[in-house]
């Protein structure tokens, strides 16, 4: 942080299991911090609020969020920047995709992969004033032309992976299976299979097609290479290669672009952003001028960047306590009469159902990349879960008082990832100072728009939103008066359930889902049955 008064803070992150990603790049000449996830898992808004509102108590003139596009990233980074935009914080956001796999246009966009590395090194903050994001915050540009600058970068690169095996998070099953022979192409860094399966080939064949696949102009993420072009290369070790097999493949690499007539004008060899213990690789192309080029070559202190570290190496690190954020005032809610008792009989039903399916929900969602959904409900649950000498939150009484659970969302912001614990916080905000049944309609209101708005996904894009919705309009029937609590919720159970069983027969549109072929997802979406699974114990 010594460095962050009167400059632009830069911060990245992600879940874990990318390693060196994303913290082994921080330094002086790269990122001013990272917030990490669980393996996979996008990190929790809660923790990537401390590190904005570290920065910005350390003088930072602003602040710049470098986010992969997948969409529990876009989400949990996007309402930490909306909470701290309302505290009066100068924060933007830029969302990097650099994926070359897809023939067609995704409705989620190209997935964040190891070109974000090179857009955190061309992002430096401590540069000569040339015309790239760094070097214009070091020479006092606005955050917005910077914002301008970084995104125009983010489009003159493209990345492809291959590989010989899947990856397993740790406690799953693989996430797909190969047979002895086979590869895969196209696939992301989180497990998802790719696009195209293949005979295993020579390096040399193997290499020659993925730059075709990533050059190829019937390609709609292509990346348009011309002959006199000039390239940053990046040969990128998913994990389990052999720095044997990974310099066989830059030779290859380097050959075919060799063959194309484009100049290979750096070539960067290792492990960068890995996922696991994947046996493959991916390419990185980064189109690059003369400016950009001295600014991939500028020294860093950061350890995963490629070149030796102006500073010594300490065994101890200095740690920098995150500051604290103030206390909110909770509505209390008693343990010992009615009111409490049933917040502690509803909230140990519900943590329960959630514990019960971690099983089920991580083999539905095995199929749709990484298989950690029921992990993530089950941290949720256990974090929530009534412990001894802890008052629950109120929940709704029947006859239609209740109190805005403000606890559970600021308990979940701090400790779950992924993108359905950032339901409660935009949600808890219609619940302030009311006890009325519309109140919970408004809510769920509220919650899904900010779903919406920072994930993507709509009703029909196979998610948990196509449960969410439809228990919404059964839940306005909360708005009608003399509404019957119980009745209502009974409907809204049904719909949700309804939908969720819905979602088998969708080709999914958002999420890690939409980047498999519909013909492998032959049933629910997980997030849609955990939805269901928890209104239904609402209502139990």
């Amino acid at each position: 942080l010594e460095g962050s008064k009167g400059r632009v803070a830069l911060l990245s992150g992600g879940g874990s299991g990318h390693e060196p990603a994303h913290a082994g790049y921080i330094g002086k000449g790269m990122l001013t911090g990272v917030v990490a996830g669980t393996v996979f898992a996008s990190p929790a808004v809660g923790s990537i609020l401390a590190a904005i509102r570290a920065v910005t108590q350390a003088g930072a003139a602003g602040t710049l969020l470098i986010v992969k596009n997948y969409t529990g990233d876009r989400l949990n980074f996007g309402l930490a920047l909306e909470r701290m935009r309302a505290e009066g914080a100068d924060v933007q956001m830029v969302v990097v995709g650099d994926d070359s796999a897809f023939a067609t246009q995704k409705k989620a966009g190209r997935r964040g992969l190891c070109g974000t590395v090179l857009i955190h090194k061309a992002t430096l903050p401590q540069l000569c004033p040339l015309q790239v994001a760094g070097a214009l915050a070091e020479a006092g540009a606005s955050l917005e032309e910077i914002v301008r600058t970084v995104s125009s970068a983010t489009k003159a690169m493209g990345t492809l992976g291959l590989s010989l095996s899947p990856c397993s998070v740790p406690g799953s099953k693989p996430t797909f299976q190969l047979a002895h022979d086979e590869m895969e192409l196209g696939l992301g860094i989180h497990g998802e299979a790719g696009v195209r399966r293949m005979k295993v080939m020579s390096a040399d064949a193997a290499v020659e097609a993925m730059l075709a696949h990533m050059t190829d102009p019937s390609n709609a993420s292509h990346l348009p290479l011309h002959p006199g072009s000039s390239v940053v290369l990046v040969v990128n070790n998913l994990g389990g290669l052999s720095c044997l097999e990974l310099a066989i493949v830059a030779g290859a690499a380097v050959r075919g672009l060799e063959s194309r007539r484009v100049q290979v004008s750096r070539a960067l060899v290792g492990s960068f952003m890995t996922a696991l213990e994947m046996a493959g690789v991916s390419l990185t192309l980064m189109l690059v001028d003369e400016e950009l080029l001295r600014l991939i070559d500028a020294k860093t202190t950061a350890m995963a960047w490629p070149n030796l570290a102006a500073a010594p190496a300490r065994s101890q690190r200095e740690e920098v306590p995150a500051p604290k954020e103030e206390k909110e005032m909770v509505q209390p809610a008693t343990s010992t009469g009615p009111g409490g008792q049933r917040a502690q009989l509803v909230l140990e039903h519900v943590c329960s159902a959630l514990l019960g399916m971690e099983d089920k929900l991580n083999e539905l969602d095995r199929a749709a990349g990484d298989g950690d959904c029921g992990h993530t409900h089950a941290r949720a649950a256990r974090d929530l879960a009534p412990r001894k000498g802890r008052d629950p939150p109120a929940v709704p009484r029947a006859e239609g008082s209740l109190a805005a659970p403000r606890g559970v969302g600021t308990s979940a912001l701090g400790e779950a990832g992924a993108s359905a614990p950032a339901i409660p916080a935009p949600s808890a905000q219609p619940l302030r100072g009311r006890s009325d049944l519309p109140a919970w309609a408004d809510a769920m209101d509220a919650g899904i728009e900010a779903m919406q708005r920072y994930g993507g996904a709509a009703p029909g894009d196979r998610t948990m939103l196509d449960s969410l919705c439809a228990a919404r309009e059964a839940l306005q029937g909360l708005r009608a008066a003399g509404a019957n609590l119980l009745q209502v919720l009974s409907t809204a159970v049904q719909s949700a359930e309804a939908a969720a069983e819905a979602t088998k027969h969708m080709a999914a549109g958002a999420g890690r889902a939409s980047y498999i072929s519909s013909a492998r997802l032959l049933q629910p979406d997980p997030g849609a049955v955990a939805v269901a699974a928890v209104l239904r114990a609402l209502l139990e």
